[in-house]
């Protein structure tokens, strides 16, 4: 009864027409499956009722195998995962193949022509090119959520703030209360503002989305967000745990969301509880799913543990299981530097030469591959001050962070992920011998205070850096 309900209220042929975003199937349960699919995604979710994502792609292809719109949004969100790599993964390599190849065969809408190309484009690593496409379908059709929500992706990955943010101003006038997805559109909007330094915008118009939807994990993300970045810890720690009951049941956002509550502990020195949330949540549901997010969440997390000083035993040994495999995956930069930290970690030295010798080598000949453009100029430098850091060769760690400290957010993810690196390059510059490096430290630490009044983690840190350099 509940699935004939779920069914009932999920879009068909004729729903989608009405909304002008008319989809190339005669099948109407094909549709509706499409419309479950989407609302999964958007809700960070998979909704046992319906069988979850994988149920319902699979529903989809069994329905109508060529409906072209399900394999975009089937092989997409397996590219938007990250977890595989078109390069080492023929499986996937032939799913975007029969895509575009079905798409040929076939008469589409220019729209759903321009949804083929766009994550064909993603699968090759040309991210800008693939959000082009997207914003192309958005100028023509606004209310389309998924060009909305991959592009607002991409955008992450590529660590473009204002276009994340600009995607969706673009495109909220059109929208209204009565839509589907329609709570979720502020949780994406409330998201770029966050991530442009609007944090009071970004708060409230967070909390709209969940005075209408009380479940949208993302919604919270975005104010936890906000209370890491303004140090409003004891703030974010009661707003995580009264909403905890909504947002763990966004079962592909929850790792993160706990990450997140993990964070407020490490700011406040309160180091046995951030391990407590660690092994209760974010290792156990990483270790279950191997998903991306909650893979570089649990390496993030230990690695900031560590600079803190804290010992974390054998929890390297256990995640460098999941993060070996995809050592030469290459997809995304920030992915890559979350592996190493685990080899590092696990003092597995050959998957760390592999790991950056192979990026190495895809650097000399990137093509289109935006990622791999990159890598020459922030990639490999990174990962080698990692390594560096790790073999005691602090001033050199130093000498690779600094000149590129301003472009950090060129690697994806958002300012309070990416936080992880500047707080290496502040523990390299403490621990360095060069003078000028330890005066450095300082300087970093009042530029941390004056962005961040009130953390305690910085005030920690300036008092260590006093005692260290023997100041007074």
């Amino acid at each position: 009864k509940t699935l004939e309900m779920l069914s009932a209220s999920l879009r068909d042929c004729k729903a989608w027409q009405s909304e002008g975003l008319p989809l190339s199937t005669t099948s109407n349960e094909a549709c509706k499956f499409y419309d479950a699919t989407l609302s999964q995604y958007v809700g960070w979710r998979n909704d046992q009722t319906l069988g979850g994502i994988e149920g319902c792609l699979s529903k989809i292809h069994a329905a109508d195998p060529n409906f072209v719109m399900g394999h975009v949004i089937g092989t997409g969100l397996e590219l938007i995962g990250t977890g595989r790599s078109v390069l080492l993964d023929e499986k996937l390599a032939s799913a975007v193949r029969k895509m575009v190849e079905l798409s040929k065969s076939q008469p589409l809408t220019e729209r759903e022509r321009l949804h083929v190309s766009a994550v064909e484009m993603f699968s090759k690593g040309s991210f800008p090119k693939a959000c082009l496409f997207w914003e192309e379908i958005l100028m023509d059709h606004p209310t389309d959520m998924l060009a909305l929500k991959f592009g607002h992706d991409t955008y992450f990955y590529m660590g473009h703030q204002a276009q994340m943010r600009d995607s969706v101003a673009r495109v909220l006038p059109h929208w209204k209360p009565h839509m589907p997805h329609y709570s979720y559109l502020k949780g994406i909007y409330s998201f770029g503002l966050m991530e442009t330094k609007r944090y009071d915008e970004a708060e409230k118009v967070a909390k709209e989305g969940l005075a209408l939807n009380p479940g949208d994990g993302w919604a919270v993300h975005t104010v936890a967000h906000v209370h890491e970045m303004k140090a409003e810890v004891q703030k974010g720690l009661k707003f995580m745990e009264q909403r905890e009951n909504y947002w763990k049941e966004c079962d592909m956002l929850a790792c993160h969301n706990y990450w997140h509550w993990a964070l407020y502990f490490i700011e406040k020195g309160e180091y046995e509880d951030a391990l407590t949330i660690y092994d209760n949540h974010i290792a156990r549901r990483c270790l279950s799913s191997g998903a991306m997010l909650d893979t570089v969440d649990s390496c993030s997390m230990l690695y900031r543990l560590q600079m803190e000083g804290v010992m974390v035993g054998d929890r390297w040994k256990e995640l460098l299981n999941i993060t070996r495999p995809h050592s030469e995956d290459h997809v995304l930069q920030f992915n890559d530097l979350h592996f190493l930290m685990t080899s590092l970690g696990a003092k597995d030295e050959s998957t760390t030469r592999r790991l950056v010798e192979s990026l190495r080598e895809l650097a000399k000949s990137p093509g289109e591959n935006y990622q791999h453009q990159m890598a020459q100029d922030m990639g490999l430098p990174m990962c080698e001050a990692l390594v560096e850091f790790d073999k005691g060769n602090y001033s050199r760690a130093v000498e690779l962070l600094l000149p590129i400290r301003y472009s950090f957010d060129k690697i994806g993810g958002s300012d309070a992920q990416r936080d992880v690196f500047c707080q290496l390059l502040i523990h390299a510059a403490m621990k360095s011998e060069n003078k000028r490096h330890q005066k450095l430290a300082r300087c970093l630490l009042m530029e941390r205070d004056a962005s961040r009044p009130n953390s305690p983690l910085t005030d920690r840190l300036i008092k260590k850096a006093m005692t260290v350099h023997n100041l007074d």
